[in-house]
């Protein structure tokens, strides 16, 4: 089965860490440049962080720039956001979306994996 699935997220306080991954299954990520969005209630869906099939430093939405990390594993099929010194608006579902660079173009997005940051 094609998919992406995501995972990591969770109740965290204030200030704390979260690891989220994004995982491919079906098909390899190699032709695929990832983008990581998040939608908070009654808000619209933004992105948050992208990384290219050969960009190793990825690219960051203001609001978090210096706290989230975004990486990838290819040989795992994988790709992580790094979120540490986590905010209450940085609660929201985050989703990952797995974009080829390369002719047809598939995208492919995951289910979310909600992040709630409370004390």
């Amino acid at each position: 089965q094609v998919q992406v699935v995501e995972s990591g997220g969770g109740l965290v306080q204030p200030g704390g860490s979260l690891r989220l991954s994004c995982v491919a299954s079906g098909f390899t990520l190699d032709d695929y440049a990832i983008r990581w969005f998040r939608q908070a209630p009654g808000k619209e869906r933004e992105g948050v962080s992208c990384i290219s099939r050969s960009d190793r430093s990825g690219n960051y939405e203001d609001s978090v720039k210096g706290r989230f990390t975004i990486s990838r594993d290819n040989a795992k099929n994988t790709v992580y956001l790094q979120m540490n010194s986590l905010k209450p608006e940085d609660t929201a579902v985050y989703f990952c979306r797995a974009g080829e660079t390369v002719t047809p173009f598939r995208v492919y997005w995951g289910q979310g994996t909600q992040v709630t940051v409370s004390s």
